[in-house]
């Protein structure tokens, strides 16, 4: 058996053994002598819990409806969402899987977005779609209160392009957060960036196997109202996206 292949099996094992719990109709012995094997086994091999469950972590799908038969601004952020994640995201229509393409209906109904990842980070994906979701609705209604200047086809507009920047705004601040999140967990350690590519790894084998190819979506032309749009983005920074996650500093927001 080579080195790699009794890694594996170890991990496999411990993985066993952790499951081994008096809720799950262990005898309290018997877990208790899991839990001291698991221990024994960790220090020997020099692994962490870390790495264990990432890597034999399952890959979910989560499915957020498009809310509609038109694009929406929102949907701009969905690929920044997906990416703060560490997830995969494509469209989907009826039952069948239906990757990002430029020809894509979005007359179809049943339409929706599919987050693929880890369940803790599908989750967390679907969490902030409804945030964001939900802040622009709330504060599109109180820029349209502020503005009643604006009528009929120009209100329209105005409220898109106010919608435009706040998701422009909202998409910079994940990246910024992302970046600031992958620099703490390299300078932690060596360790938290090898979880990072584990991880990572993890995804992109499971992603592998669903068959669905990405194709990038097409950019829609949009001419915005210049000062709803500004007030759009100052919007955009008011909009929470904090939410406390416990575990590890890979699943931190900030």
């Amino acid at each position: 058996m080579s080195q790699a292949d009794e890694l594996s099996r170890v991990k496999s094992r411990i993985k066993a053994l952790t499951e081994k719990t008096v809720a799950n109709g262990c005898t309290e012995a018997e877990a208790m002598a899991a839990a001291d094997m698991v221990g024994r086994l960790l220090e020997r091999y020099a692994l962490s819990m870390d790495e264990i469950e990432i890597r034999t972590a399952r890959c979910v799908q989560a499915e957020v409806p498009l809310g509609g038969r038109r694009r929406r601004p929102i949907d701009g952020c969905v690929p920044t969402i997906a990416r703060f994640c560490d997830c995969k995201v494509w469209l989907s229509r009826a039952a069948n899987p239906y990757p990002l393409a430029a020809d894509f209906d979005w007359t179809q109904a049943g339409s929706r977005y599919v987050f693929f990842g880890f369940e803790t980070d599908t989750a967390l994906a679907t969490y902030l779609f409804a945030v964001i979701d939900r802040a622009i609705i709330t504060e599109t209604s109180g820029f349209k209160r502020s503005n009643i200047q604006f009528r009929g086809a120009r209100l329209r507009q105005a409220s898109a392009s106010f919608q435009h920047g706040v998701v422009a705004r909202v998409s910079e601040r994940l990246d910024t957060m992302l970046r600031a999140r992958d620099s703490t967990v390299r300078a932690q350690s060596a360790t938290g960036t090898a979880l990072v590519v584990a991880k990572h790894r993890v995804v992109e084998d499971a992603f592998r196997e669903t068959d669905v190819r990405l194709v990038s979506m097409s950019a829609t032309g949009r001419r915005v109202i210049t000062s709803a749009f500004r007030a759009g983005r100052a919007a955009g920074d008011r909009v929470n996206l904090n939410r406390p996650v416990t575990g590890d500093p890979l699943r931190q927001l900030a």
